[in-house]
Formats: structure tokens, C-alpha cells, sequence
């Protein structure tokens, strides 16, 4: 009798990897896409950096320092550039599946949701990395600024923990398009167009008026700006941006794995209802 050797089944760290080249090859084939969104971050950065320059030359700076204003609207548009990369590819995790008619395939797959999503999150961190690099070596054209005193050190780690903060808040957002297949989308982008608004991204959050304070207290982007431009701007080490990753910590402790079982409870009654269809 001949045995036949039946193949092993992908273990979870291969499925992980499975969905991060899927998505990686989506990335390819609608490379012209890419390109828009690349040069639309590249221009708003330069746009909006540029307002300092404005203000040096219009004379209005006599009390201000105008270099640092470059840098302090430079960091927060390319952090922004990073932050808005991963909440669109993690929480577009949906609608990626409707856009290619593969929504049965995969939510059906014999594969853990969890897996799944890890490997979607995986994939925007390091979708973002790419594209927010690619935009700060064309704003370094337009702009000179003093890095001399930056601690890249501090800046990464703050960057890295409250990636999984990010994460967690990108997949809430993508349990919307589930549950809500015409509007989903749009109501994901409010959300991220809230955190724009309280995060202090382009302003100090001391500027917004006081009942917006309390949603900047829990928008982890309020954190990763704070400590990213404490690191670049003021020379802070890891021990002087400890407040910001601690509160990043914990904010990724408990978003990634609430909102992993929110998408799982979602998704159960997304199929039971019949929403789980490829168009809205």
C-alpha cells in the first residue's frame, strides 16, 4: 500500500504571515493608489508645515520660536501621516474583503479571528512605517531642521507601544463596516477624524476648549505626540517620556484584545443577521 503524505497545516505564526503577504500583494497590484495617498500626505505635511514659515515672514514671530514651530507642526503631520495609515488599513480589514468579493472565503475560513486580525495589524504598522518614512525624506528637502538633540531611542519605543494602542482603536473601528455594511465605512472615518480633532496633532490640546479635554485625555495619539515630541524636540530619554508610554501601555493592554473579542462578537452576529455580504 502507498501512503500518501497529506500536507501540514500552516501553524498560526504561517497564517499570520499568509495575511500579511495578501495584503502586501494588494498593495502592489493597486500601486497608483499608493501613490496618491503618498504624495496627498507629502503635500499636507509640506502645506501645513509651512504655515511657520508663514508666520516668520509675515513678521508676526517676534515672540516666537519659529524653528521650533517647524518641527512642532512637522513631527505632528508626519506622525498623523502614520497614525492615519494604520487606522485606514486596519480598520478598511472589512471592507478589503468586499472590495474583492472574498468576504465568505476568508470569515468562513477555519482560521482564528484573532490570527487574522493580528496579521492585518501587523501589516498597517509596517505599511505606515514605509509611507511615513518615504514622506519625511521629501519634507527634509523642503525644510532644514536641527535633529541634533532628538533621542531616536525614546521616540521609537514611544512610537512602538502605542502602535498596539492604535491597533486596537483600528479594529474597533473596523467592527462599524461589519455591523453597518452602507455606512460602516464613512462612520469609521468620523472616528478617526475625532482623534485628528482632540489629539493635539497640529495645536496644543491646552487650546481646545475644556469639554474637549477629557476625549484628549483618552486619544492615544494625544500620548504618542507628547512623547514623540518630547524625544525629538526637547532631548527626552526613554525615563522622560516613561508617563507617556505607561499610559500607552496600558491603553494597549486594554484596547488590542477588547476590541479582537468586539469584532469576534460582531462577526457572529453580523452572519446571524444576514449582514455579512459583499455589497452595502
Amino acid at each position: 500500500m502507498v501512503s500518501i503524505a497529506m500536507p501540514r497545516a500552516p501553524g498560526t505564526a504561517g497564517v499570520l504571515w499568509a495575511f500579511i503577504e495578501r495584503q502586501t500583494n494588494l498593495w502592489k497590484r493597486y500601486w497608483a493608489w499608493e501613490l496618491v495617498w503618498l504624495v496627498y500626505g507629502a503635500v499636507n505635511t509640506l502645506a501645513v508645515t509651512f504655515i511657520a514659515r508663514q508666520v516668520d515672514s509675515s513678521g508676526a514671530a517676534a515672540s516666537i520660536d519659529v524653528d521650533r514651530l517647524v518641527l512642532f507642526l512637522l513631527i505632528g503631520t508626519l506622525v498623523w501621516a502614520y497614525l492615519s495609515a494604520v487606522l485606514d488599513d486596519i480598520s478598511l480589514v472589512v471592507q478589503w474583503e468586499r472590495w474583492e468579493g472574498t468576504i465568505e472565503h476568508t470569515l468562513m475560513a477555519p482560521v482564528r479571528r484573532s490570527v487574522h486580525l493580528a496579521g492585518m495589524c501587523v501589516f498597517g504598522v509596517l505599511h505606515a512605517v514605509v509611507r511615513t518614512m518615504l514622506i519625511f525624506a521629501i519634507a527634509l528637502a523642503f525644510f532644514e531642521v536641527d535633529l541634533g538633540q532628538a533621542d531616536w531611542l525614546a521616540a521609537a519605543t514611544v512610537l512602538f507601544v502605542g502602535s498596539f494602542a492604535v491597533a486596537g482603536l483600528a479594529v474597533l473601528a473596523g467592527v462599524l463596516p461589519l455591523l453597518y455594511p452602507e455606512r460602516g465605512q464613512q462612520m469609521s472615518m468620523m472616528i478617526q477624524a475625532f482623534v485628528l480633532l482632540v489629539s493635539g496633532v497640529y495645536y496644543e490640546v491646552d487650546v481646545l476648549p475644556a469639554w474637549l479635554h477629557p476625549f484628549a485625555v483618552i486619544s492615544p495619539a494625544t500620548y504618542i505626540l507628547d512623547g514623540i515630541r518630547g524625544a525629538i524636540i526637547d532631548g527626552e530619554g526613554v525615563a522622560g517620556v516613561w508617563r507617556e508610554i505607561a499610559a500607552l501601555a496600558v491603553f494597549g493592554a486594554l484596547l488590542l484584545p477588547a476590541s479582537m473579542a468586539t469584532f469576534a462578537v460582531a462577526e457572529r452576529w453580523a452572519k446571524r443577521t444576514g449582514r455579512l455580504k459583499r455589497q452595502g
